[in-house]
């Protein structure tokens, strides 16, 4: 495995006047936070073609770029020097599983993206639709649509970034962990033919539960030859987007303003937002974190007992997912100035994965955002040694089930 630098970072106030890319020190070197944040959650701001709504889930970077498709063309003597010139969409992205609930508006924010050349939908049915219907939305990628098995491996050439939302939601009263004998499957199956078809994309798992299904696509990989640990990524963006929300709530802040990292895995008590490391700085009570920990951890049966057995987190974990799949398309595209929490293999603790801040560039994981860990309070102390065991039941769990499933299928062999 190829070594994974370490940004540590100190615990100033962020400032966008200078980006990494400018310090021209190694990724394992220490920065000031005064240095850093310019992109650290994927929404970059850009200097021209201001509106009264500057941010979505694309970032103000991409935000532009849709603006710019619509608005009229100016002559070059009406655009001022430093205007936002769109860049050409140039990236092949996969959802597999893009019929289901979470798929769909996935697949459309997708679209959205100016980023994407083609986009590519799977599912074992009722894609056709899914793709006609997305089609007609008159955003630069191309849409084009792979029903079953035998049309899998045509969905996955030459595709830049794969993403798996694929397997059963979760229903009143199921834990995560009743998802894991369907879902496994499901991933395992998928993943095998990304190694086959497209072994050099980012793949970006959502299936639940991700504590469990990332290693278990780490294995199948490993099986297959073909891993790379700088480029799986268990997507966990929501916690992070839930954990901003309810904050903001809380404190009465701008929304675009808040940051909360998220660490530990993506189910019930793994999930562990660094309340202390909110930016803007914020002073909680005890009583506050504790409720907003709680609430955090537990919004995904917030969702599914509010819709009442009609389903679970579809809408918001599109959006999150959206936000992670064009931060990579950022990444992918250049941009030196993107982080975000993910699910990955990791050694900034002793499990083999963790969900921590990390910098994303062309090749996957560049850097882990160590500082974060750093200067906890007793609070979050005590709640990552409570997680840590749980979440190694997950991973391991995961790991067992793809090794005993490739001994089953070599012996076959």
């Amino acid at each position: 495995m190829a070594a994974m630098a370490t940004i540590s970072v100190g615990s100033g106030s962020y400032s966008t006047q200078t980006s990494l890319a400018k310090q021209h020190k190694p990724l394992g070197s220490s920065f000031n936070a005064l240095k850093f944040l310019n992109g650290f959650t994927g929404l970059k701001a850009m200097p021209s073609f201001e509106t009264e709504s500057e941010a979505s889930f694309l970032g103000k970077t991409s935000n532009h770029a849709l603006q710019a498709l619509c608005l009229p063309k100016l002559e070059p003597k009406q655009m001022s020097a430093n205007s936002f010139q769109p860049r050409a969409s140039t990236f092949k992205v996969a959802v597999l599983g893009a019929a289901g609930g979470i798929g769909q508006p996935l697949a459309l924010l997708i679209k959205m993206s100016p980023l994407v050349s083609s986009l590519h939908l799977y599912d074992i049915a009722n894609v056709k639709g899914v793709a006609t219907d997305l089609s007609h939305c008159n955003t630069p990628s191309q849409v084009l649509d792979f029903t079953g098995p035998s049309e899998f491996s045509n969905c996955l050439k030459g595709i830049d970034v794969v993403v798996i939302p694929a397997g059963v939601p979760r229903k009143p009263g199921m834990t995560r962990d009743d998802l894991f004998n369907i879902n496994a499957n499901i991933v395992k199956t998928l993943v095998e033919a990304v190694a086959d078809h497209c072994p050099e994309a980012f793949i970006h798992i959502i299936s639940n539960p991700v504590n469990s299904t990332v290693p278990i696509a780490a294995e199948v990989l490993k099986q297959k030859g073909v891993y790379n640990p700088k480029k799986l990524f268990g997507v966990t963006t929501l916690d992070v987007v839930r954990a901003n929300t309810f904050v903001a709530q809380k404190k009465n802040l701008k929304l675009i303003d808040v940051d909360v990292p998220v660490i530990g895995g993506h189910a019930g008590i793994t999930i562990l937002p660094l309340l202390s490391k909110t930016r803007p700085s914020v002073v909680f009570t005890d009583e506050e974190v504790q409720e907003l920990t709680v609430r955090i951890q537990n919004a995904g049966t917030e969702v599914v007992d509010a819709k009442a057995g009609a389903g679970s987190a579809t809408l918001s974990m599109a959006y999150a997912a959206a936000r992670f799949v064009e931060s990579s398309l950022r990444a992918l595209d250049g941009d030196d100035d993107v982080y975000e929490c993910s699910f990955v293999q990791s050694e900034l603790t002793d499990l083999p994965f963790f969900s921590s801040r990390v910098k994303l560039g062309k090749k996957g994981v560049e850097a882990f955002i160590s500082s974060d860990l750093d200067g906890l309070t007793e609070f979050e102390a005590k709640a990552l040694d409570a997680l840590k065991p749980e979440l190694k039941a997950s991973i391991d769990k995961g790991v067992s089930f793809a090794q005993k499933q490739g001994a089953t299928a070599a012996a076959s062999n």
